[in-house]
């Protein structure tokens, strides 16, 4: 999962203004710009909360949380324990806060760590990696970890490639950090490796949206939906 050390420097520097982008605290053409954005993040948030539901007593991970809108969304849904990772202290910083100002602190922890590095000792009924995918470079070895530590279903965003957008998002983060876009073919020889044919593709605005049956790639079982 190389370069991920340099999208959190860039997370770190950048996440009061990535939390901005969630609610809208912007200028006009950053308004613009982000709206564009917001509805793949809206489509894709809406999505996951769907597929994590009924969530009361339930476990979460949440990888790359960003401000912490999955987790404490979650949480707030009843979920039992909610894990709230991710590389760039910042994030963690405005993701712990939304959960205390959510009442749901008690039942958050907050992981400042790679996700390749983290090894908990445990399963989660459902593994959340969305916005993630855009930044690292062995999709994988990402993938196959989030699978192996899920019971339940994962959920990943890939940004797609193609298009006046995709030509935009290079441009703007040329400078910044790494950035990785998929195409369906590659996107579906990444899963047909790493996931057992247990999944689905959706392609939601700019992103493509995939879940993970993680139950049946660990039973051996075989069923992909596309």
């Amino acid at each position: 999962m190389g370069n991920a050390r340099s999208a959190s420097q860039f997370f770190d520097d950048y996440a009061h203004d990535f939390d901005a982008i969630y609610g809208g605290r912007r200028g006009s053409v950053g308004r613009i710009l982000d709206g564009i954005f917001r509805r793949s993040m809206r489509l894709r948030f809406e999505q996951t909360l769907i597929g994590c539901r009924p969530v009361a007593g339930k476990t979460v991970l949440d990888v790359g949380c960003g401000p912490g809108h999955y987790g404490v969304s979650l949480a707030s849904e009843g979920a039992a324990r909610v894990v709230m990772l991710d590389p760039a202290k910042g994030m963690i910083r405005i993701a712990e806060n939304r959960a205390q100002i959510a009442g749901v602190r008690e039942r958050c922890e907050f992981v400042h760590a790679m996700f390749e590095d983290y090894r908990p000792d445990e399963e989660f009924d459902f593994c959340i990696l969305m916005g993630l995918m855009d930044y690292v470079a062995d999709p994988y070895t990402c993938v196959r970890h989030a699978v192996e530590i899920t019971r339940g279903a994962a959920f990943f965003s890939f940004p797609a490639d193609g298009g006046l957008l995709a030509v935009y998002r290079r441009y703007r983060y040329r400078n910044r950090t790494p950035l990785y876009l998929y195409r369906r073919d590659q996107l579906r020889a990444i899963l047909d490796e790493t996931a057992a044919d247990c999944f689905s593709i959706e392609q939601l605005a700019r992103d493509f949206f995939v879940r993970v049956d993680a139950a049946r790639v660990h039973s051996g079982s075989s069923r992909s939906v596309i």
